[in-house]
């Protein structure tokens, strides 16, 4: 998995920041770094996620609930349970 997550990240690198699947390639290789037991790695990939979908998308309310929740199940994982749960709710 963590293969493939780098693979189209190296891919859609080049795209605009606005570009949907670049954006989506984002969230791909953080959950592909977070499995693979390294989720301080994937944290900052959430967090662009997050802040990509709500700066170009933010009438998508589907795609920011699942950004942010990746970034929260990766916080969990670091052990900060606190902003986790700000942001499950």
């Amino acid at each position: 998995r963590l293969a493939l997550g780098w693979a189209c990240w190296k891919t859609y690198l080049g795209r605009p920041e606005a570009d949907a699947v670049r954006c989506g390639v984002l969230m791909v290789l953080g959950n592909a770094l977070r499995l693979n037991d390294r989720p301080e790695e994937a944290l900052p990939l959430f967090e662009a996620s997050l802040a990509l979908e709500q700066r170009y998308w933010s009438h998508d309310e589907e795609n920011i609930l699942t950004a942010q929740s990746n970034l929260a199940s990766c916080l969990a994982d670091l052990g900060r349970l606190d902003e986790a749960l700000v942001l499950h709710r």
